[in-house]
């Protein structure tokens, strides 16, 4: 068969189709009942058909929740610096033997530095006992051998513990074990006093410098 005599056989299908579709339409063919069989027949289509509305259509926008807007913890006092911060968590009476360990680091180490050294020193017994480069617990951070200078004999030197430093310390080892405010030192491992340069210290990278301590990771 030519191209041309298939073409016109097309066009004499079409036409047809075109007639009886007209003829279904004003005879009431496509109608209520008997429906759903003459529609089955009918090809299924993937096509979206819009729909189109008269009136104004107004989309809500959601509502954002105060933590939504400014992300916290509702469990942490309000404090626009961390002396606020120490001011306002109290210090437990009570320490378990892990934040003794804690605490103890914090008021052998850097009780004479600022608070913000203190917690720098707490942080970094914190990421210590969660590396997978050191013991898993703070006690066993601590008592690492060669760590900590104030170690002797593998104990802890006295307490003063009705001191003001002693419960500042417990205090900042509570904030730092709950991670209540981000340390300066980030993710630091080391530190050490910067009136001395350890042989190790050139093999790790800087994070932070807080008064007499500069920290590493």
């Amino acid at each position: 068969m030519s191209r041309k005599a298939h073409f016109a056989g097309l066009i004499a299908i079409a036409a047809t189709g075109t007639v009886v579709f007209a003829s279904a339409a004003s005879s009431g063919a496509i109608a209520r009942q008997g429906e759903s069989a003459e529609l089955s027949a009918l090809p299924l289509t993937d096509e979206t058909v819009p729909v189109f509305v008269a009136e104004e259509v107004v989309q809500p926008l959601p509502t954002e929740t105060a933590d939504e807007i400014s992300p916290g913890r509702p469990d942490v006092p309000q404090a626009s610096s961390l002396k606020q911060l120490i001011a306002a968590v109290q210090a437990p009476e009570v320490l378990s033997p892990e934040m003794e360990c804690l605490a103890g680091a914090v008021y052998f180490e850097s009780r004479g530095e600022p608070v913000d050294g203190q917690l720098a020193v707490a942080q970094v017994v914190v990421n210590r006992a969660e590396s997978p480069q050191f013991p898993s617990s703070y006690c066993g951070v601590v008592y690492q051998r060669s760590q900590f200078s104030f170690v002797k004999g593998g104990a802890m030197p006295r307490i003063m513990r009705n001191s003001a430093a002693w419960s500042r310390a417990k205090t900042i080892a509570r904030i730092a074990h709950e991670g209540m405010w981000d340390s300066q030192a980030g993710d630091s491992l080391y530190f050490h006093a910067n009136y001395v340069r350890p042989s190790w210290s050139r093999t790790k990278v800087a994070r932070a410098t807080i008064d007499s301590h500069i920290f590493y990771r």
